[in-house]
């Protein structure tokens, strides 16, 4: 049985550039929206689409009806001090690719969200919450993956903190908020995210911090 054809947005970033191979090395044919003159960041096995992930009908030119769409398209480095490109970038390709996902008619929309409630980054959680709501709206079925913070190349200071998140998962007090808003790494987020799109079908999903490390850690991975 052939897989379903799986396009995404925001193929060219950090997370993106992994994903792509493992999702071809799955067996998955993958098309990535990306800008004209970004082609070189794409990683191998997948097929180029120029497009604007903040145009709708740019999007929609390359969905496929019945494929897979994940939505990677985020600010890079986000803090406090880039509410208005949360809104300018991460919003707006959002809503416009759930719009052209819903003319299409795709069979399933992964989205990477935030853990929330959290204490800081509002502008950062308030888009990606609008943005879920927009897809629970929209009737297609769907993937929340929900990460605080991903460990990885280039993004290692965390980890100064984890004595202080082993501190607050022992105290009472402080234990459900330590869990929610807890570290992933690199590797746990590639895994539940490709695990998304190997099991994604006609049921809705949220995965928070717990989930991705479990899924994540998985010795045997699930395959559609």
């Amino acid at each position: 049985m052939s897989r379903p054809s799986v396009v995404i947005t925001g193929g060219t970033g950090y997370i993106g550039q992994r994903l792509i191979p493992m999702l071809v090395d799955r067996g998955f044919h993958v098309r990535a929206i990306v800008r004209k003159g970004s082609e070189s960041r794409v990683a191998s096995g997948a097929q180029i689409a120029i497009g604007d992930v903040r145009d709708r009908a740019s999007i929609e030119a390359h969905l496929l009806p019945g494929c897979i769409v994940v939505q990677l398209v985020g600010t890079p480095k986000p803090s406090p001090a880039k509410a208005a490109e949360f809104e300018a970038l991460d919003y707006v390709s959002a809503h416009e690719c759930v719009e052209a996902a819903k003319a299409v008619g795709v069979r399933h929309f992964v989205y990477v969200s935030v853990a929330r409630p959290a204490p800081i980054m509002r502008a950062y959680v308030d888009v990606r919450r609008r943005v879920e709501e927009e897809i629970v709206a929209s009737g297609i079925p769907h993937t929340f993956v929900r990460p605080w913070y991903v460990l990885g190349p280039g993004h290692r200071w965390p980890y100064f903190f984890i004595p202080l998140y082993w501190l607050f998962r022992v105290w009472p007090s402080t234990r459900d908020g330590a869990t929610r808003l807890g570290l992933v790494t690199l590797k746990q987020m590639l895994n539940t995210l490709a695990w998304s799109v190997e099991t994604a079908g006609a049921d809705s999903r949220t995965l928070n911090v717990v989930d991705i490390k479990r899924i994540g850690s998985a010795k045997n991975k699930t395959t559609a």
